[in-house]
């Protein structure tokens, strides 16, 4: 009579796709949900503030120096330049209020130019942003 021989199997193996699929699910989830606040590039002394209200919406920055330079998106612009480059980055993400961060020594004029040519983008929340 003869003896069936059982052969030896390999280790059993996991299968990993369907958890590479849910990751990848996940990390292009996470990529399209992800809010993206664009910064004005640099620091200012801003001037300090008690009734401080915060837009929920405002992913919009502008910095005003002391020299009166202006920075949108970390780049330096001109006043000129400040409403085409808002309304494109109102047309990459759609946003209700602008923040503008002035330092404490800028010039009053500056600023006043450039809310009104945020104004002119769209825009019809304009906020100065305070240390609180």
């Amino acid at each position: 009579m003869g003896r069936k021989v059982r052969e030896l199997q390999d280790d059993a193996a996991i299968d990993m796709t369907p958890m590479l699929d849910i990751v990848f699910i996940m990390l292009i989830f996470f990529i399209v949900t992800t809010v993206f606040v664009k910064q004005a590039g640099i620091d200012v002394n801003k001037p300090e503030g008690i009734t401080a209200t915060k837009f929920k919406n405002a992913n919009i920055f502008i910095a005003v120096t002391e020299d009166g330079a202006v920075w949108i998106d970390r780049r330096e612009i001109s006043l000129e330049a400040v409403r085409p480059n808002v309304e494109k980055l109102l047309l990459e993400q759609p946003t209700d209020a602008v923040y503008i961060e002035a330092d404490v020594k800028a010039k009053h004029g500056v600023v006043i130019k450039v809310m009104d040519q945020v104004k002119q983008a769209g825009v019809d929340k304009v906020a100065i942003a305070v240390r609180s």
